[in-house]
């Protein structure tokens, strides 16, 4: 069996997680810094928003980088 794509996801997803919690952490904190809410239904709105946001980041590096790094494995390695 070739190993070089399940390493290579394995290795994009270890990736991807750092690069969420890195830039959920950043972003996320910067948003909150930010919020100019006066009222508990602004502040539950900009809340929502932010766990969008949050879902989004999601998808789109821990989703994304085990299929990027499934296909750079085989494409080199296998």
């Amino acid at each position: 069996m070739n190993w070089a794509g399940p390493l290579g996801a394995l290795i994009g997803f270890g990736l991807g997680l750092l690069e969420y919690r890195l830039m959920s952490a950043v972003v996320i904190g910067a948003l909150r810094r930010t919020d100019r809410s006066q009222t508990e239904a602004e502040k539950e709105d900009y809340e929502r928003r932010i766990h969008i946001l949050r879902r989004a980041l999601m998808v789109m590096t821990i989703g994304v980088m085990p299929i990027l790094g499934f296909v750079i494995g085989r494409t080199l390695f296998g």
